[in-house]
């Protein structure tokens, strides 16, 4: 906490309260600093020199000090730099580089980090705090202003527990949850706090009465020199080497998630080619065949002889609804967060550090929606404008009634993308719940209240801002800035941390990021295949069933779920008084997706569990 107004002193009281509110991200220690105006507190997950480095660290004569959570993978080559240049080490952790690293270059330290971090730093001689947030959003931030006080902290439950900070629900973020499924960078569920987006720092001084923050790094998307695909397979390979070696270093022990998918087990395989030991590996099986991948984790682990653990989860494993709600601190709807929870559980029994393979399907549009919304683009080249929204109009009243058609294709809203821009097309294709789904679901008064906006908003700004206009990359740039952060990374990360576990994704190394988004789109989408240049380079490493395998994902049987076991855990949730208290709803809308759901007659699973998600946030957070 930093005193905007001077030099007030520091609610110690409230520091220890704030630090001990994310305890399980680092259980081995804590640590505060307190001087008139500022107070720091931190939480050590012990990774790197485990017998000094504790925070906060200071430079040699304690007029900068740092809190920091994540790894700086460069830290030992910033080093020899930094003492070469005239400063003296006291450690040999990750996290001094950083002091250091401010002291030489100031704000553009940031450009010389290569990692995964979300730090402050105050330097007391220029009375300047200066946060920033990694390249990618790995780490998190959450920030807000409360009397005067810049109030900061990895979870947003640790602003809670300032008594200052409001509970007041903001009714854009409403919109974009039941859009995108989460509440996408930089507003948070409520008014009043923020999170600091991936890729961007905050320099505050006193008197200041915003935060405003300053962006110094984005996806190029530039073009690499013509190269063949040989060339390109070739040096992905390098690229790939290079950045799982950057990631391996550890003073505990380290392993990798395996999900028998080509992203795990492409990082698997790179571990292998570079331990001397036999790689520790953890997977999650199902006891449905229809959803487990462990035959496939099973094959992988045997070909690298790793040391393989999985542990076998019950199709019904919805017990964890309130426990992800409270992890999470806002509503969050992805269902796939159980199971990446029991993998995270799984894998702190045997390693505290594991590498995963998030990050692939992004850089080398690996996901199936990146098809559909290229196929979707090359009609609108082929169609005029004036015949797309008659004959796409017709298709989207009628098409989505046929039962047989893929989920994505019975929705009215995506035929009717077809005669917008591509960046809304997209949108309309990856939205939780569509725009007139989402018109229905919201009572009257809470639509005044959004005053017309539409979540879209956010893509629209961020596809205004795209540095690229090939089609391919536009959509993997709107992922990098929404689904990555906004769900895969904020997954990871609490389920990760509520076991104490560090994940690390080397797929997300900044320098391999560069280097994908210059790949050609046509070496990553290839007809029908995603991915297609990054499982060509993996051949040799990888069989045709794990390369070309249907995808799976880590998905669960919602549907089934809300019309067998939790038929009335549903209901009670979707109709219950504090969710219809809020003015947000529709309530005769609810009961239409909960009859409907649960007679048969459509598929509302994705949003009664969007719904569900909601429910549990406002009865664990305590939200106005």
């Amino acid at each position: 906490m930093f005193d905007l107004r001077g030099s007030r002193e520091v609610d110690r009281q409230l520091l220890e309260k704030m630090n001990e509110a994310q305890h399980h991200r680092g259980p081995v220690e804590g640590g505060l600093h307190v001087e008139p105006g500022l107070g720091f507190g931190h939480r050590r997950l012990s990774i790197i020199d485990l017998s000094s480095g504790q925070q906060p660290l200071f430079n040699e004569d304690n007029s900068v000090v740092v809190v920091f959570n994540g790894e700086i993978y460069n830290f030992q080559q910033l080093m020899v730099e930094l003492t070469a240049l005239g400063h003296t080490f006291r450690t040999r952790c990750d996290t001094e580089v950083i002091v250091h690293a401010w002291e030489q270059w100031g704000a553009e330290c940031v450009d010389r980090l290569r990692g995964m971090f979300a730090f402050v730093v105050w330097d007391r001689n220029k009375q300047v705090l200066f946060a920033a947030r990694d390249r990618l959003g790995i780490k998190p931030m959450h920030y807000a202003i409360v009397d005067g006080w810049f109030l900061f902290g990895s979870e947003l439950k640790t602003l809670l527990a300032a008594p200052g900070l409001r509970r007041e629900i903001s009714p854009l973020s409403v919109e974009d949850y039941f859009a995108f499924g989460y509440v996408p960078e930089p507003r948070t569920i409520f008014k009043d706090a923020m999170k600091l987006a991936p890729g961007h720092t905050l320099t505050l001084r006193v008197g200041d009465t915003a935060a405003v923050p300053r962006q110094y790094w984005d996806v190029p998307f530039k073009p690499h020199a013509p190269m063949s695909e040989q060339e390109a397979q070739e040096e992905l390979l390098v690229q790939l080497r290079e950045a799982v070696s950057s990631h391996l270093i550890a003073d505990v022990p380290l392993g990798g998630f395996l999900s028998g998918g080509v992203d795990s087990s492409a990082i698997v395989a790179m571990m292998a080619e570079q331990s001397s030991e036999p790689v520790v590996t953890c997977s999650i099986a199902f006891n449905d065949p229809a959803f487990d991948e462990s035959t496939y984790a099973k094959q992988v682990a045997m070909q690298y002889k790793t040391h393989h653990h999985s542990d076998v989860v019950d199709k019904d494993d919805y017990g964890l609804i309130d426990t992800l709600a409270r992890l999470y601190d806002e509503p969050y709807a992805d269902s796939s967060a159980i199971p990446t929870y029991r993998v995270c559980e799984l894998a702190r029994r045997h390693v505290t550090v594991a590498l995963s393979g998030d990050g692939g399907d992004e850089n080398f549009a690996g996901y199936r929606r990146y098809r559909y919304a290229m196929g979707e683009n090359s009609v609108r080249d082929i169609l005029p404008s004036a015949l797309r929204k008659p004959v796409f109009g017709f298709l989207g009243e009628h098409y989505p009634k046929a039962d047989w058609a893929p989920r994505m294709f019975r929705a009215k809203t995506t035929f009717e993308s077809l005669a917008l821009d591509l960046a809304e097309g997209y949108f309309h294709g990856v939205s939780k719940m569509p725009d007139r789904v989402r018109a229905e679901l919201f009572s009257e008064s809470f639509q005044r209240d959004l005053q017309g906006y539409r979540a879209f908003e956010v893509m629209r700004g961020h596809a205004a801002n795209a540095p690229t206009d090939d089609p391919l990359s536009l959509i993997q740039y709107l992922d990098m800035k929404t689904w990555l952060p906004g769900d895969i990374l904020t997954k990871v990360d609490r389920a990760s941390m509520a076991h104490a576990l560090e994940v690390r994704v080397p797929l997300l190394d900044h320098h391999f990021v560069e280097w994908a988004s210059g790949v050609p789109a046509s070496l990553k989408l290839r007809g029908n295949e995603g991915k297609y240049i990054f499982k060509k380079s993996l051949t040799p490493f990888l069989s045709d069933d794990i390369l070309y395998r249907k995808k799976m994902g880590f998905s669960i049987p919602l549907a089934s779920w809300f019309r067998g076991p939790l038929r009335e855990v549903v209901r009670d949730a979707v109709l219950s008084p504090a969710l219809l208290d809020t003015g947000i709803f529709n309530a005769a809308y609810l009961r239409h997706m909960v009859d409907d759901h649960q007679s048969g007659v459509k598929d509302y699973s994705e949003s009664l569990w969007s719904v569900v998600m909601f429910e549990a946030f406002l009865r664990t957070s305590h939200a106005q």
